[in-house]
């Protein structure tokens, strides 16, 4: 057995011009939601729900449909599929610990964040509208790009609709999956790995710059010449 992570760092200050949030995994969970509509999907297109979920979180439905169900792997087709999770499963979601008051902290002090996501746009609305939290001026959905992460196109689309694309600009990534903390580091942001839907293990080994349990060790302490800082707490490095 392998040891059990300890969440210990002493508070670090870091500063940023930009912040690029996944949704699934960082902002709310909706695992049980996903298992179940997932199910309901292998029914539907004759793929059982179990290989289904052993690869689909981080990944983007259509490339999951392309190698499972390519009949099904179009842009109509999803978005109505995913559109429905919000709908039929809506009480099986809640919110990561912290999620919400550091959203509402940025959006106070008009800091530049935008989602970033592997959802489609009637997924991720959805949900935003289910639980209650802030629509973001900007999104970068499933259908914004062509390669889904770990390719750091969607995050470099995330950085050009802050206007932080330079690469003196620093832009944080916040996310939960190896795929898309790989796709954040690719896009040349720091990186927050949080350890809510993967092993610690896991997280570690795509290579962020913090790990974190949840976003309850993430607090906005400074707003200061155009920089939001941070303070990041009990993390495992």
């Amino acid at each position: 057995m392998g040891s059990i992570p300890q969440y210990t760092s002493p508070p670090e200050h870091v500063s940023f011009d930009g912040f690029l949030f996944d949704m699934d995994g960082t902002i709310i969970d909706s695992t049980p939601a996903v298992i179940k509509h997932w199910h309901t999907v292998g029914e539907e297109i004759g793929v059982s729900g179990e290989v289904i979920l052993e690869t689909s979180h981080g990944r983007r439905s259509i490339d999951i449909l392309k190698i499972l169900a390519p009949e099904k792997a179009n842009w109509e087709y999803v978005c109505e599929m995913e559109g429905r999770l919000p709908k039929n499963y809506g009480d099986d979601a809640v919110e990561i610990p912290g999620a919400r008051s550091l959203l509402d902290d940025l959006i106070a002090r008009h800091a530049p964040w935008a989602i970033v996501t592997s959802g489609t746009t009637p997924l991720v609305t959805g949900w935003l509208r289910v639980l209650k939290l802030a629509v973001p001026e900007h999104l970068v959905t499933a259908e914004s790009v062509q390669n889904g992460k770990p390719d750091p196109t969607c995050y470099l689309m995330g950085r050009e609709k802050l206007g932080l694309q330079d690469a003196s600009k620093q832009v944080l990534v916040l996310e939960d999956s190896p795929a898309g903390i790989k796709a954040g580091k690719a896009a040349g942001c720091k990186v927050l790995g949080l350890v809510t839907s993967h092993t610690a293990e896991q997280v570690l080994a795509a290579g962020p710059d913090w790990v974190v349990k949840d976003l309850e060790s993430v607090k906005v302490v400074e707003q200061a010449d155009g920089k939001v800082t941070i303070e990041i707490s009990n993390a495992l490095r």
